[in-house]
This record gives C-alpha cells, structure tokens and sequence, in this order.
C-alpha cells in the first residue's frame, strides 16, 4: 500500500463509510496516490451536511412536553427549530402518546419514515444510536455528557458509543455537546457569513452576538467530545459553502492531527480564511482542556506549527476571534498592502502608527504629489505624510470627504484606517458619515475605531454599524491585529500549493539501506546513528569505529590531525559530560592516550560500547540542532534550531509537520531568533543555508518513511559550513520505536 500510485477511492480505510454516508469524496490530488509513504491520507473526503443543517426528517429522542422537565425546553426550541428549517419533527418517547399536540412514537422502529437528523436527549445514547444506525438514519447529536470528559470509565463509554456508530453509515455530533446547531440566526442580512465552531457552546456566544451588530452568521457546529464527527469535517464542509466568508473556531483539544490539517489545506485551496482560538498554551490550559472535551491537546509548539503551514489564523481571545473573523469575512481581498492612517489628532495618528510598525504592518510614505494633494484640504504644517492628520476642522464640512477620497485613490493604499479615540460631535459625526459614504464607493478596506467605552452614540450605533462596508472595532490593538491577519491571509492564499500535492508515495532507495539499522524499543550508538544518517545522504565527519590503541592511531592517519575521539554505546547521550570525549588531538601519543582514558571511563561507569569513534575535526561554521519527533496528534515532526548548548539554554527552534517543501523549510529558518548567526555576523561567512535546509528536507523523508519504527532522532551539533561549503553532522542520537 505505502508505494500504491493508483488512485481509488477505495485505498482510503474511511471510504467505503464516506460512500454509505453520503459524503463527497474530494478528488485525489493531482490524481495521484491516496496515501503517502507513511501510510497516512493525503486528502479526506468532504462530509454532506446538507441534511444534517436543513433536515426533512427530525426526530427527538427523548421528546417531552411535562412542565418542569429539562427536555420539554428542549423539545420547544427544536420544534420551533425545525418549522424554521422546514422540517417535520416526529417525536419519540415510549411513555406519551403525544407531544404538544403531535403524536409520538414508542421507538425508533416505529417512525413512519427515513430519518435525517436524531436529537438524542437520554442519559446513555448507546442503545438508541444502534436503533438508528439499523434504521439507516443519517445523522445523530448526543447531548449526553458523562463520556471521555469524565476519565477513564466515561472514555471507555464512549469508545463503545465510536466503535457503534463505525459500524454503520450513521454520522454523530457528540455526545457532550448541546444546542447551538439550531439556534435562530438571523435572515436579514446580507454578504459572506462566519460559520462557527466550538468544542464549548458558551465560548462561542459573542461570536453568535455579532449578528446584533450587523454580522452575520451562517452555521454553528458544537463539536463536544468528537466521538465521530469533528471540527475537521466542519471544516472541510464550510470550505465548500459558497456563502462562509471566513470560518471562526473554538478549539480545546483536536481529535485527530492530520485530520485537521487536511481540512485546513482545504479551506487554504478554496481560499477561506480560519480564524481559530486552541486551547492549551500553557500547562494548566492543557490540563485543563483535557479534562473538558477528553482528548489530547499535544504539544502546542506542534500545533502552532501546523497552523502556520495551512495560513491557521490564531488568536488570543474571545473579542480578537471576533473581530478578526467578521473584518476577514467581509472584506475583499487587498489591492494593496499598504496601510494609511488618517486622523482628527495627531496624537492619535501617532499612537496607532506606533502599534500597527510593531506589528509589521506596511505603512508607505504617500508620495509627493499625493501630499499636495491634500494639503488642498489640510493646512500646511499638519503632517500628512502617514499617518495623516488633519487638524480637526476640515472633517467638519466639505473637504472631509475630499480628503479621504483621495487617500483611497492613491494606489499603494489598501487599507485606510480611522481610528476616533471619543465622540467628539458634530466633527465625529460627520467623519463617520464621510468615511461610510466613501466605503460604498471603493473596493479598499476601511476600518474605524470608535473608541468610547459608551458606545450608545448613534455615529457608532446607527452609523458604522449599519454600514456593510466599514469594519470597525472598539480597540486599537484588535484592529491591528485583524489587519495583519487579513493582509496575511491574502498573501498567504495568493502563493499556496498545497503540500499534499508534491507529498512522495513511493518509499526512497534509502529504507531499505536503514531499516536493518532500527532495533525495536532501542537507543541506537552514535555510530549506528550516523549509518542511519548516511543511507539518507547526510554527510558525517570522515571516521571510523575502532577497539584498539592500535586500531586508533591508524584510523587517525586515515582520517587526518587533528582529530576527535569518542565513546560510541547504545545508551550514551551526554557524552561530555561523562568525560567521553576528547578533542584536538594531533599525534598518535594523545591518540594512545586518549583510548585509554575513554574505555577506562567506560569501564569504571559500567557503560557498555560498540567501540571509540575516531573523527574528522570541523571547526569553523554555526552549529544547529535538527531532529525528528512523533507527536501523538500530528506524528512525524522535523525540528531546526540552534545548535550545541544553545538549545537548551535559548530554546530557540521551529517546528513543523510534514510533508512541507524547501520553502516551508526556509520559513523555519527565518523564524529563529539566531538566524542572523546563518548570514554571517563580525566578519563570518556567510553559512550554507541551502545545505541546512537539504538536511532538513532528508530528515523529513526519512521521519515519514520510519514513522512505524523511529520515535526520535536528534542531529546536534549540525555544523553548517560556510556558503558552498555543505553541513555535515558531528553527532547523533536515535531511538527506535
């Protein structure tokens, strides 16, 4: 299957399911293979929601009208939920004859008709999700919580509850989810929409409120503990929905790394933008989102990685989900990049100028014709350079819109931004006014902050807010940081390839060379590692693995003064540290010298060898670190950093998920705060990028090709040698799965 180059659905373990249920199988990429070299998917089909969101069948599992029971309310909002829709609802509950006036039925078995859609409110959904998977049912929403959130028994639960509705063609939300699928949203406005998705209702409400300011909201999928269906398939779904301008998440723990990154690869292809809040920065936040949804949260260094490389806008809080989410959906994409300030104050200009240079934001100089220009409006000793100040009194008559008029004309702006710091009427007023009139009137992105913590006043109320075109905020720093995302995102969708696509999918010559190389549950030699590293094509230093004086004096005439020696064993991985290495040797005495000390050491700390390693000494070039790992959510990752014992004083690495190409890896590159060091300072040369990134590329290959068998490997240092010069690696660590 790993070197299978066909292109049937039918490689994929999930297919012959993805059929029954309905779902569209995306089309192979490029029409190559289904699986790449690590047996892992390379595209994942799109599930049909339709019937899950616009039902023609609902039935309500569970229904009650007693007053007083949890599931009466419930029961409400969902026949009220599925008049909307156009829907019927069939009740079920074995204990009633009818339910607010419509009759019920004693089970599943019983209702008169295919089912779409099952609300399921029972304690233990097991049963009733076999009654339905019997009945051909298409969609199911467990509410029941008590499942993996709980421990040990509860996940036990609902792995019965995943394995059921594996066995047949039923798709399930849930359990330990709720009712924010069939909210009311409103029908009144226009443009693209969020669609929203959350692993905890309540986080998603000022997202769903956003419709009170003029936003509007689509869907809303409350994934809870993601026994089937998962924030992945929503996404893959709201990719393909012609009206979602931007898809907003509230994501605790992922269920399935490569899921996700297929689903992001997806929107980043259809050019959606995904707004995303993960919990589990930090330690606690972790623990904690753990014990919330029950799935692993990994390692938030790989999962920022993976947003990276699929354009995974990520955000800090509730209110900068919002706003970037509802500016991304809006807005059409820049003509240009660069960013004009415009305001009543010059403090103000500056204040925010200040914010959006630190964040990066492209803020050019207008030209000197345009500066002219508006000094036609604004007097002469006011700056309008950008950001531009207008002194105040121009906005208040005539000249207000001629001035931004002909800041939007200017071709090198794409953005205009306002910031108001306080209503300050009539002058504010008529400022928003003019600023809304002239978004209606241009294609470029306006924005406006409305400082007043009031916000009852009608020129942000009735004003901004009824315009569709004007985006604007309450804060500085959320409309600065929405407008680098934006700017961002349109970059990042104008270049993107998708990984996938250039993916290999057959195995290299070289597996066959490593392989009898992995011991199963093992730390291989650093001699070992360095042969696992050459089958790959990585340079090592010229050496040879000796066990005599004698044997080490002629390896060193072999090899060439001056030279290393080292202790080479299965378990040895802090080698200076035990004394077991020496360095700069020149004459065969040291070299005598030295293999006694190293096998005395070994001998007296009872560590076992393969032999003493007598190597090249290179010197002169930057040392890195490049690894591999296998995070439980994602697997194989490649790491780079800086290398020797900066790396674990600095910590200053880059991480990422394969497959990613030489680009991605030069971006790991640019992200190190040591990455000066690589282009050479106080008179060094400049060091040999190129051959770094070659390294990381070749231990990307072979993290995808030993997945099954290699659970770490660590190249440090990496000594990359001056431009043209190659890297070559002095030391390695391996440990087999």
């Amino acid at each position: 299957m790993l070197g299978s180059t066909h292109g049937s659905l039918s490689t994929d373990p999930r297919s012959a399911r993805a059929v029954a249920c309905g779902e569209r199988p995306a089309p192979t990429v490029h029409g190559a293979a289904d699986l790449d070299v690590s047996g892992r998917p390379l595209y994942a089909p799109v599930p049909d929601l339709d019937r899950f969101f616009h039902p023609e069948t609902v039935a309500v599992i569970g229904a009650s009208d007693a007053e007083g029971k949890p599931n009466t309310g419930i029961t409400r909002q969902l026949m009220a939920w599925a008049e909307r829709v156009g829907a019927r609802l069939l009740p079920v509950n074995p204990g009633r004859e009818t339910v607010f006036g419509l009759p019920c039925h004693g089970s599943v078995a019983q209702l008169p008709q295919p089912l779409d859609l099952a609300v399921l409110l029972v304690a233990d959904p097991l049963p009733v999700v076999e009654q339905l998977a019997e009945a051909k049912a298409k969609f199911a929403v467990a509410f029941a919580s008590g499942f993996a959130e709980t421990g040990a028994a509860g996940a036990a639960a609902q792995q019965r509850l995943a394995e059921a509705v594996t066995r047949s063609s039923l798709r399930l939300l849930g359990p330990n989810t709720n009712l924010n699928a069939f909210e009311r949203f409103r029908d009144d406005l226009e443009g693209p929409a969020i669609a929203l998705i959350t692993q905890s209702g309540h986080q998603g409400r000022p997202v769903f409120a956003l419709q009170e300011l003029g936003i509007r909201l689509s869907h809303w999928a409350p994934t809870g503990n993601e026994s089937d269906l998962e924030a992945a398939d929503f996404i893959s779904y709201f990719a393909e929905q012609a009206e979602v301008g931007a898809i907003a998440a509230y994501v605790e723990g992922l269920k399935d790394g490569r899921s996700f990154m297929l689903a992001a690869d997806r929107a980043a292809r259809n050019k959606v933008p995904i707004v995303a809040i993960k919990v589990g920065r930090t330690e606690t936040g972790a623990r904690t989102a753990a014990s919330h949804t029950g799935k692993l949260t990994g390692s938030d260094a790989v999962t920022d990685a993976a947003f990276k490389q699929f354009g995974v806008i990520r955000v800090n809080g509730l209110d900068e989900l919002q706003d970037t989410a509802q500016l991304l959906a809006r807005a059409k994409p820049p003509s240009a990049d660069g960013v004009v300030v415009y305001s009543i104050s010059g403090g103000t200009g500056a204040h925010f100028s200040d914010l959006a240079s630190a964040a990066g934001l492209p803020l050019p100089v207008l030209s000197e014709h345009k500066q002219s220009e508006l000094h036609q409006w604004i007097p002469e000793y006011l700056n309008v350079a950008n950001p531009v100040d207008n002194g105040g009194h121009p906005v208040g008559d005539w000249r207000g819109r001629k001035i931004i008029d002909a800041i939007l004309a200017d071709p090198a702006v794409g953005v205009l931004v306002c910031p108001i710091t306080g209503p300050f009427p009539p002058m504010s007023d008529k400022l928003a006014q003019d600023l809304v009139d002239a978004a209606e009137r241009t294609d470029k992105l306006v924005c406006v902050v409305w400082g007043s913590p009031v916000g009852t006043e009608a020129a942000y109320r009735s004003t901004l807010l009824g315009s569709s075109k004007v985006v604007t905020f309450r804060t500085f720093g959320n409309c600065v940081n929405a407008i680098k995302a934006y700017l961002d995102h349109h970059r990042f969708v104008a270049d993107y390839r998708s990984p996938f696509a250039d993916a290999p999918r057959t195995l290299s010559p070289s597996v066959r060379k490593a392989r009898p190389l992995l011991c199963r549950g093992q730390q291989l030699s650093e001699h070992a590692a360095k042969q696992l590293l050459r089958a790959y094509g990585i340079r090592v230093p010229r050496e040879q693995l000796v066990n005599s004086a004698a044997g080490a004096v002629r390896a060193a005439g072999l090899v060439g003064y001056p030279i290393v020696m080292k202790a080479s064993g299965a378990r040895l991985s802090h080698k200076t540290e035990l004394g077991l290495v020496q360095v700069g040797l020149t004459s065969a005495s040291q070299v005598r010298d030295a293999y006694r000390e190293l096998t005395d050491i070994a001998r007296f700390g009872n560590f076992e060898l393969d032999g003493i390693l007598v190597c090249q000494m290179v010197e002169q070039g930057v040392e890195m670190v490049v690894g591999v790992s296998h995070d439980p959510l994602f697997g194989p990752t490649v790491t780079v950093g800086l290398g020797g014992v900066l790396v674990e004083v600095l910590r200053d690495t880059a991480v990422r998920v394969p497959p990613f190409g030489a680009e991605e890896a030069h971006a790991m590159l640019r992200e190190l705060r040591g990455y000066p060091l690589l282009d050479g300072v106080r008179g060094q040369p400049p060091a040999d990028t190129e051959a770094l990134v070659d390294v990381v590329l070749r231990l990307e290959r072979m993290a995808m090709e030993l997945d099954d068998s290699l659970a770490e490997l660590d190249i440090n240092p990496l000594m990359v040698l001056p431009r043209g010069q190659g890297a070559v690696a002095l030391d390695a660590l391996a440990v087999c799965r």
